[in-house]
């Protein structure tokens, strides 16, 4: 293709100053518009409040900029691509995509409002509203007989921008249709966000409390998403990707000072056929219209023609690696046949869907000999997944890398389905985050072909929607597991993380921990568990969306507290609706959702501070309900006093208000059934 030879003074620059100068000349581009004008772009949300800018300057770099309800909350940001250098040139010119070089030869539009139905979700009924802008861009010099023909196959160097505009965010993405001749190399990403104000945010932060809240000029280096931003009291985003099929997750990058964020994921290569991912603005007016939204999962395909995943059970599952050295009644539980038939009878008699074994049960999780079909416990693990689908209860297996790929993934994985196991938890993937990336879509595709389900731990790619395409990638550990870090997951830990993590998509926390007392445990791996109260242990596994949510303690513990336990129970997947009610990131949560028998449960957590929560229960049909309420006690702390709880029952219609009073690291759970 032809290279554009950029000015002397951009030779050899950092990417950082590319932006800086694609910037400048869209300045003097759009201050000289009174006698030239530049091409310019708009696509607005259905329901008119958001407005997505493209323009085009005259030196043919591209730039966005967003305004919701009128406001401006990104600025004209740099789009497309850097090249990387061309070895055979002798210029040592900077060249990117678009430029001065290329042309908009075509830009259509569509409006685009339908529904899409998801084997499981937040909700059984999702809109699918959107307004769609695509420019064809084509290197100038190509013959006008191709232009717009790609599609049929005709030869010419092309390149797309796609937008969209929903009520709740916005997209875009950079193209290479299949009849194009562009094929480079690119040096790096030249997206940016360049916010209009000094705004406040939180970020993903790893197995660590999150990132946050900290100014826009205060943040330096590399965060990753999701990026979670308060613009004011009534203005939310958050940055995130969507649609990842090839090169390395999202990364960001900013420089202290400044209100500016680059992308500084690997480069990738353009080639014909080529799709990036979907760079996503999610916007809300409340931090909680962030987490409702479907846009991650709406830009996402549906899955290939044919494929069936009718046996896709999303629920309440059994965990059997906390339990492991617990003691009751004489009792002590093992990660072993006996503890399993146990967990799987107690599943069974409370409509949970599943029991997930963990680590060492086909022999050393980081042993180079552990065979992970014939290892160890492989028999009782045959003879354990008969004896649940007796029950109604299915059997997950843990996997680890290391027997991931010492033996064959293909076979291993046909062998599991072949048993009637339920799912497969992999753990412990290594590479860098490309190669991550392309192992974790081919498991998911494997356990897809087997029919069985599938949680990556230990460090996973970011969700970004796979659910709709493959709804068998039911969760991952997003997040800091919290029984593993009592030293760093606090109260506020939680209700800052499901405003950041959970808005990239289902997560695997391991809340739901009853044995809260004082001290030390019995049990194995961990005997210090984290701050909480029981109360609110059992609000967050509601309020934590997953399509495998993993409770981890013994039956006992459980059966200690009946209320508790009818309300693990009511969680009956799919859900019909879900709703955040209320909350403030760092602060507090309610959260709604509605099993599929049609019962409304709802789930609040505060951070280190007790508060009193007025919840309106407008969502509530005509009618009269009976609500069953389980509080902390009156001197409930999630230091000194965790075990403590109050349960009351009142009727209520849809024009009432709960006082629902939470304790300190406290929480709330309501489970409301029609009379």
């Amino acid at each position: 293709m032809k290279r554009l030879s950029a000015p002397s003074l951009m030779k050899n620059l950092s990417t950082r100053f590319i932006l800086m100068a694609v910037l400048l000349a869209t300045v003097f581009s759009t201050s000289a518009s009174t006698t030239k004008s530049t091409p310019s772009y708009t696509l607005t949300s259905p329901d008119k409040q958001l407005r997505l800018t493209l323009n085009q300057s005259a030196n043919g770099h591209f730039t966005y900029s967003l305004t919701a309800d009128g406001v401006v909350l990104i600025e004209a940001s740099p789009l497309g691509y850097q090249l990387a250098p061309n070895t055979t040139a002798t210029s040592e010119a900077v060249v990117t995509v678009p430029s001065r070089d290329w042309e908009v030869v075509k830009a259509e539009q569509k409006k685009v409002n339908t529904v899409w139905k998801p084997v499981w979700g937040k909700r059984s009924v999702v809109p699918n509203r959107y307004q769609e802008l695509t420019l064809r861009l084509r290197l100038k010099g190509a013959s006008h007989a191709t232009v717009g023909a790609a599609d049929k196959g005709a030869t010419s160097t092309t390149f797309f921008l796609v937008a969209r505009a929903y009520n709740d965010g916005v997209a875009f993405r950079y193209e290479v249709p299949d009849g194009s001749q562009l094929k480079e190399t690119v040096g790096s990403e030249l997206t940016a966000y360049c916010f209009a104000g000094d705004y406040t945010a939180w970020f993903y932060n790893g197995e660590l409390h999150n990132i946050g809240p900290e100014r826009l000029t205060e943040t330096s280096g590399e965060r990753l998403p999701v990026m979670t931003i308060k613009a004011d009291n009534k203005a939310y985003l958050a940055v995130h990707e969507a649609c990842l099929g090839e090169g390395e997750p999202l990364r960001l990058h900013s420089v202290k000072g400044e209100q500016v964020f680059t992308v500084a994921s690997k480069p990738q290569t353009l080639h014909p056929g080529y799709q990036s991912a979907w760079r996503v603005l999610l916007y809300g007016r409340t931090p909680g219209a962030l987490i409702d939204s479907h846009l991650i999962e709406l830009l996402n395909p549906d899955p290939e023609p044919g494929t069936d995943f009718s046996w896709v059970q999303p629920g309440v599952c059994l965990w059997d690696w906390r339990i492991d050295g617990a003691l009751w009644d004489g009792y002590k539980y093992t990660m072993s046949y006996p503890s399993w038939i146990r967990m799987i009878d107690f599943a069974a008699e409370n409509g949970f869907k599943h029991l997930v074994l963990d680590a060492n049960w086909y022999g050393p999780e980081f042993d180079q000999s552990s065979d992970p079909v014939k290892g160890d416990k492989a028999r009782d693990v045959q003879n354990l997944i008969k004896y649940g689908k007796e029950k109604g209860v299915g059997v997950w297996l843990y996997l680890n890398d290391v027997g991931g790929r010492n033996y064959p993934i293909e076979q291993t994985l046909e062998q599991y389905g072949r048993w009637g196991a339920a799912g497969v938890k992999y753990g412990f993937m290594n590479g860098n985050p490309a190669e991550k990336q392309q192992t974790t879509q081919k498991i998911t595709r494997l356990c897809a072909q087997n029919k069985l389900l599938v949680n990556y731990h230990d460090g996973p790619v970011h969700p970004y929607g796979q659910l709709r395409t493959w709804p068998n990638a039911v969760t991952r550990e997003y997040c800091k597991a919290q029984l593993d870090g009592h030293q760093i997951f606090h109260p506020k830990t939680f209700v800052t993380s499901v405003f950041v993590n959970m808005v990239a998509g289902p997560l695997d926390m391991n809340n739901g921990m009853f044995d809260l007392r004082q001290g030390r445990t019995t049990r194995v791996d961990n005997n210090q568990e984290v701050p909480s109260t029981v109360v609110s242990e059992a609000a967050r596994t509601l309020i934590v969306f997953s399509g495998a949510t993993i409770i981890p303690d013994i039956p006992e513990y459980y059966q200690k507290y009946p209320a508790l336990l009818r309300f693990l129970s009511a969680q009956q997947m799919p859900w019909k609706a879900s709703q955040t009610l209320a909350g403030e990131i760092g602060s507090h949560i309610v959260m709604m959702r509605q099993a599929k028998d049609g019962a409304y449960l709802i789930g609040a957590a505060t951070n280190e501070e007790a508060r009193t929560l007025e919840v309106p229960l407008t969502f509530l049909p005509r009618g009269s309900f009976t609500a069953e309420i389980v509080q902390d006690g009156p001197d409930g702390h999630y230091l000194t006093n965790r075990e403590t709880c109050t349960v009351s029952t009142q009727t209520v219609n849809k024009k009432d208000v709960l006082t629902l009073s939470l304790a300190a690291g406290g929480g709330a759970c309501v489970r409301i059934t029609r009379q």
